[in-house]
């Protein structure tokens, strides 16, 4: 019942070009080698530039391209500020709030366990813990600090916190490391966000905003060029998307995963692999290096998973290298 309704979905969809803009090739490629070819030539057109440069043009990449997050906080430690910003009706970011913040003693970006300083990244937030000391006012939410890109530079330490001020204790204007904002507001953080749908983006400087659609464009067509090439097993094209010190989170280096995926590559099995809530974001204080992220949905014969994926990417001119990858 469910795979004639997505075929019927299909077919609807290939047979109304005035409605949908499907050119004609694509009907006689279905005309001539069915469903499965017409799949693949839709596969393709998924990794030309050209389709991701229409399709953003009314989308609000203020900070990025989401399709998971409601809520951006930013946190410039130049200006000691933590602002919300939430998804409207209308699919563009506001506003919402903005907080004055402590944060690291020292400036810069983290680098160590003990340096005092708040790490500058892209960040989720892992749990809300409402029983602390007193020191950290009435909760505190965890990040994910440190990140796969945090690990691939050596970064060390942990317990990055955005939390309240201590309720009986004096402190200093400044913190080990995390973010810190009164009670008051504290509570009216916890009211106005829904932690899984919210990321952090920390940066030593105000936020370049509306980040380049040209750029995200060549993004997403590299994301669905590798798609591509994993789905139909050119091992040569799925292996230049990768940089030569790249790692996987595992710690594989690049010549043993090379080998790994040789191995799978050479079995030619069929598969079907979906990337959805898929979001991109340029990385604060850089011009090209790129965090993705999406829900993977993979499928053998007699195999299948879903599972998040994080790439961390070097975009260099129209192509991108993965770093890392988990």
């Amino acid at each position: 019942m469910r795979n004639n309704f997505y075929k019927t979905a299909l077919l609807m969809f290939l047979l109304s070009p005035s409605l949908f803009g499907v050119d004609f090739h694509l009907l006689t490629d279905y005309r001539n080698g069915g469903i499965n070819h017409t799949e693949k030539e839709l596969d393709k057109k998924l990794a030309q530039e050209s389709y991701w440069n229409d399709y953003l043009k009314n989308v609000d990449t203020s900070f990025g391209y989401f399709e998971s997050y409601i809520d951006i906080l930013i946190c410039d430690k130049s200006k000691s500020q933590l602002s919300i910003y939430k998804k409207d009706d209308n699919n563009t970011y506001q506003l919402k709030k903005e907080y004055s913040a402590y944060t690291g003693k020292m400036k810069g970006d983290k680098r160590k366990e003990g340096d005092l300083r708040t790490p500058v990244g892209v960040y989720n937030i892992v749990k809300k813990i409402t029983k602390v000391s007193s020191f950290y006012g009435p909760m505190a939410f965890v990040t994910s600090y440190p990140n796969i890109y945090d690990k691939y530079r050596g970064k060390t330490g942990q317990g990055i916190w955005i939390h309240g001020l201590p309720i009986k204790q004096k402190r200093d204007e400044f913190t080990k490391g995390c973010i810190a904002i009164n009670n008051q507001n504290i509570e009216s953080l916890n009211r106005n966000i829904d932690i899984s749908k919210t990321i952090l983006i920390t940066t030593k400087e105000s936020i370049k905003k509306e980040v380049s659609k040209k750029q995200l464009s060549k993004i997403l067509a590299n994301l669905f060029a590798w798609r591509y090439s994993w789905i139909y097993n050119d091992i040569d094209t799925y292996l230049s998307f990768y940089a030569s010190g790249f790692k996987c989170f595992d710690g594989m280096n690049f010549e043993q995963f090379k080998k790994y995926k040789t191995r799978i590559f050479n079995k030619n099995e069929k598969k079907t692999i979906v990337f959805k809530q898929i979001n991109a974001i340029l990385y604060p204080d850089t011009k090209d290096i790129f965090k993705i992220t999406f829900l993977e949905k993979y499928k053998l014969n007699n195999f299948s998973f879903t599972r998040n994926k994080v790439l961390i990417v070097k975009l260099t001119g129209n192509k991108f290298n993965i770093i890392v990858e988990k």
